[in-house]
């Protein structure tokens, strides 16, 4: 197994960088697919196993951002609840002053 030209590996980090963020997958896509070619011209087995690397990359990259969303909603919920409580536990107290 041949190593891909210099060229080759520049334009793969590039994917790979533009793969980290989901709004950006579309041109990582995109910049794949261009490098494809070249790299199955080289080597057909290598080009095959980095194509299913890459779908597996990206198939990964989208279910931690999914997550991470679901993460931060989850945070953002038990923030409000904790605030929601404290809020409350302050109104008693104001309640009980008054009586």
């Amino acid at each position: 197994m041949s190593n891909p030209p210099n060229a080759s590996k520049t334009a793969l980090k590039g994917a790979i960088a533009l793969a980290q963020d989901v709004k950006t997958h579309r041109q990582a896509k995109e910049q794949f697919e261009e490098l494809y070619p070249v790299l199955e011209a080289e080597n057909a087995e290598m080009a095959e196993m980095l194509r299913h690397l890459w779908q597996e990359y990206i198939t990964l990259q989208r279910s931690a951002a999914f997550w991470q969303r679901l993460s931060n909603a989850e945070k953002d919920l038990s923030d409000k609840i904790t605030e929601d409580n404290i809020q409350l536990q302050q109104n008693y107290l104001r309640l009980v002053q008054e009586q």
